[in-house]
């Protein structure tokens, strides 16, 4: 069933650039493998699949171990408690998409600069505005003056930081039935990553980690470069 269902999701993605103009080959598939065992990680890596992503530390603590020997590039998409930041930096992730405060940077940062390494960051940006997504807050920061120069003032801070490699932006859509309202939550996204190319042109912002399973073909039209998969490849969470 896996396999059946990594190619039915490779399908639309190919299908969803062919829409946009885009190659298949600007999209990073990540398969979300919370809660799921080893052996349907195993499993997906034998179909090809090399990147996935864990969203909770204990978790992740227990099976990026036990696949140590595997090429796989591992992906923290969840919320990060402060106080726990260390240990996940201490895990080795190729990329970190959930850095949503200065605060978690700094302890990201102190941890790097101590172990001589530099971390691989997404900023975790809450551009729909709803209560319980994570993230710095950017909901109508094309129009509100006050959110823009908060954000824009902690992206500064941010990029200041030693250890640090901010390669771009991450954010969630709500949860709709209709899927095309999402569409202008990944605009929103996009455009404010070419903004802040423009202000900070010094610094590298490819990627946009946006979509999962009922939107990601939306959000790879609006130019997703990493799409965050779970369920449609590994069926419903236990």
């Amino acid at each position: 069933m896996i396999a059946e269902n990594i190619i039915y999701v490779q399908d639309r993605i190919t299908a969803a650039c062919r829409r946009a103009g885009r190659s298949p080959e600007e999209v990073t598939l990540v398969a979300v493998s919370k809660t799921k065992p080893v052996s349907d990680i195993l499993q997906a890596f034998e179909c090809g699949i090399t990147n996935f992503g864990e969203n909770r530390l204990e978790e992740a603590a227990q099976k990026l171990p036990d696949l140590a020997g595997q090429a796989l590039r591992w992906h923290m998409i969840g919320h990060v408690q402060s106080r726990k930041s260390d240990e996940v930096a201490a895990l080795g992730f190729h990329l970190i998409h959930s850095l949503d405060s200065v605060k978690l940077a700094r302890r990201y940062s102190r941890f790097a600069v101590a172990k001589g390494i530099t971390l691989p960051v997404l900023l975790e940006v809450n551009v729909s505005g709803e209560a319980t997504k994570s993230g710095w807050i950017a909901y109508n920061w094309e129009k509100d003056d006050a959110v823009r120069l908060t954000l824009w003032h902690d992206i500064e801070v941010v990029l200041t930081l030693p250890g640090l490699d901010v390669q771009g932006l991450m954010t969630m859509a709500p949860i709709v039935e209709n899927m095309e309202e999402t569409r202008p939550v990944f605009q929103s996204l996009a455009a404010l990553r070419n903004n802040l190319k423009q202000t900070f042109p010094d610094r590298n912002w490819q990627h946009l980690s946006m979509g999962m399973t009922d939107d990601f073909d939306v959000a790879i039209e609006e130019g997703a470069t990493l799409v965050r998969i779970g369920r449609a490849i590994f069926g419903e969470r236990e």
